[in-house]
């Protein structure tokens, strides 16, 4: 894919596509988390490991963060919806046929609500899921001051009212699982220090068949170290048993 991506805020995406772009069976869109953006070690050493296993892949940024446009101060899982939308328009355009979202915490979060919404997401993969919005804002920034303060001391990144309230708007994400029935792999390393491993349970408890949990032993939220290869290893296996 070459196209630019626009967002319904007219802001251009930055992305990066790996694989063939004759092949338009299948599309994996990789999406970050918190404060993250699309060239996070485990989001890059994921779409190459998908591109060698024959698997198209596009990691992007949403809005305000990374390359793409945008203030960070603006991100909210609401907006990143609408940038994953903009991300799947583009996808339909080139004529890929099945599109699976893999997002990371709160990009998974993200996702579990666009794939409510939108039927062309056909295959979901949640890794390190953020599922409780409202406890996370409550269990990490609740001694700060939106629009003074910022998010783990980094300048970068502000901590902004429209984060706060959207996050606790949404309270959590177990409410519309129930509408999911597509096929649902969901990741947590079970030494995860940012978002507990029991939410990944919880939420696998919540969906619908077809779905498969990998709980991976002493991995961290970030998939540091050996946790890159042990999260890769799940993923393509269980994306080779549903290309077809």
């Amino acid at each position: 894919m070459h196209l630019e991506i626009l967002n319904s805020s007219k802001e251009s995406l930055d992305y990066e596509f790996h694989g063939d772009p004759t092949d338009t069976s299948l599309l994996v869109i990789i999406g970050h988390g918190l404060t993250g953006n699309k060239d996070r070690p485990w989001a890059i050493a994921l779409a190459n490991a998908l591109e060698k296993a024959g698997i198209n892949a596009l990691r992007f940024s949403f809005s305000g963060n990374g390359k793409s446009d945008g203030k960070f101060e603006n991100s909210t899982i609401s907006k990143g919806m609408k940038d994953l939308k903009a991300i799947v328009d583009s996808a339909e355009e080139e004529g890929y046929h099945r599109i699976c979202y893999a997002g990371h915490s709160m990009g998974a979060a993200t996702g579990v609500l666009a794939a409510v919404k939108d039927e062309r997401i056909e295959l979901l993969i949640s890794l390190s899921p953020m599922v409780h919005t409202k406890q996370f804002v409550e269990r990490e920034f609740a001694s700060l001051t939106p629009g003074e303060d910022c998010m783990w001391e980094d300048p970068k990144c502000p901590l902004s009212k429209a984060f706060v309230d959207d996050l606790n708007k949404i309270g959590n994400i177990l409410s519309k699982t129930e509408k999911i029935e597509i096929p649902w792999l969901i990741v947590h390393g079970d030494a995860d220090d940012v978002v507990p491993v029991d939410e990944g349970r919880e939420l696998y408890r919540s969906a619908y068949e077809p779905k498969e949990l990998s709980i991976l032993p002493g991995v961290d939220h970030v998939y540091s170290g050996e946790g890159e290869a042990l999260m890769i290893d799940a993923v393509v296996a269980w994306l080779k048993e549903h290309h077809s």
